[in-house]
């Protein structure tokens, strides 16, 4: 009997220590996880920079302290303009992104000045890469000593499970920077490589920032294709193009066809292909908002076509499932050139996307 009266008392004081203990138990193990993936990431981070530091290195000047000028340009911000009041807003981000994008190209060429033009875009490219990953690991670090300091389960157990997305983000762009530093095409260039494959040996004019166009002929239509210039890493103003060049040609245009990467979903496989309609471009908005414009006012059709990748595939070297897509992408904007316009007409092809290592 005093037996059974001990266990009985042993099992009471053992559910009271976790019933008490419980909250801070589950505090500690979501802690943990945070804990060891902030590590990680301060570690990604650091090699981050140092990559970023050895691939400038053989482009700077002697003397140039290229720690301190690239830890100082990590820490580069961009503030979103005032949406309370929408109208405007797309001009005044797309002014914003100028700038940004000029500073960008300034200290670029204070840090590299030896590097040839195609090797100061890939460079810039590879300090966006740093800059995101080092950005990454200062959020999720913050939201750790956050929760430390508050005692807050709740960040916990909301950034525990954010954590496998977040990590999956943060190797992405660690692993884009070698990538970048090779100059090898990557595979949101899938754009620019459909547009190179249908202009293959023509002549390019330059038309808008960093964005070129040749004009063929398929079935007897007249077809504009456009790309940003490459080889170098940029994406230039591919909606600044197309308004260009269709109020240039007086909206005498029967219709746009776009081709883009695009995000793929768990399940779907590499290199497939999607059509749809709209401007296919991943850009803030004033690019988009462009070729919606201009689309509208001389009610121009847009035929978007994508093929699916993942971030990581998108942000480094090129796959074999990417490149056969391309060539199916080609077949693909040629038969609706066929079915979807008539002898005479003109279109715009527009490859969007990251041209680093795609020339024509």
């Amino acid at each position: 009997m005093t037996s059974v009266i001990l266990n009985i008392v042993w099992m009471l004081i053992f559910f009271a220590v976790i019933i008490a203990f419980n909250q801070k138990l589950q505090l500690y193990s979501y802690q943990r996880n945070v804990e060891k993936a902030v590590v990680r990431l301060e570690e990604l981070a650091s090699k981050s920079k140092e990559d970023a530091i050895n691939s400038i290195k053989r482009f700077a000047p002697e003397g140039t302290d290229l720690r301190g000028d690239i830890s100082g340009f990590l820490e580069f911000f961009t503030i979103e303009p005032v949406s309370l009041d929408p109208f405007g807003v797309l001009k005044r981000l797309e002014h914003l992104l100028d700038v940004r994008r000029s500073r960008s190209i300034e200290f670029v060429s204070q840090v590299a000045p030896k590097g040839a033009k195609t090797e100061r875009e890939n460079v810039e490219a590879i300090l966006e890469a740093a800059t995101a990953v080092n950005y990454i690991y200062k959020v999720v670090r913050h939201f750790l000593l956050l929760g430390k300091k508050t005692k807050s389960l709740m960040i916990f157990v909301q950034l525990d499970m954010q954590l496998p997305m977040i990590m999956k983000q943060a190797e992405a762009y660690y692993n884009a920077q070698k990538t970048f530093a090779s100059g090898k095409p990557i595979g949101d260039g899938l754009g620019p490589l459909v547009a190179s494959k249908l202009v293959f040996g023509t002549v390019q004019k330059r038309i808008a920032e960093d964005i070129v166009y040749s004009e063929i002929e398929i079935d007897k239509r007249k077809v504009f294709t456009l790309k940003a210039e490459g080889p170098g890493g940029v994406v230039g103003k591919p909606g600044e193009a197309v308004k260009e060049l269709v109020e240039s040609l007086e909206g005498k245009v029967s219709r746009i066809i776009m081709v883009d990467a695009a995000s793929k979903l768990e399940g779907e496989t590499t290199g497939e292909i999607a059509e749809g309609v709209g401007a296919a471009i991943g850009d803030p908005g004033p690019e988009k908002y462009k070729i919606e414009e201009v689309a509208v006012k001389y009610k121009i059709p847009i035929d978007a076509i994508v093929c699916k990748m993942s971030l990581e595939e998108a942000l480094t070297t090129i796959k074999k499932e990417i490149v056969e897509a391309s060539d199916l992408i080609v077949e693909k904007v040629k038969k609706i050139i066929r079915e979807r316009t008539n002898e005479g007409d003109t279109v715009i092809v527009a490859g969007i996307g990251n041209t680093m290592g795609v020339g024509q």
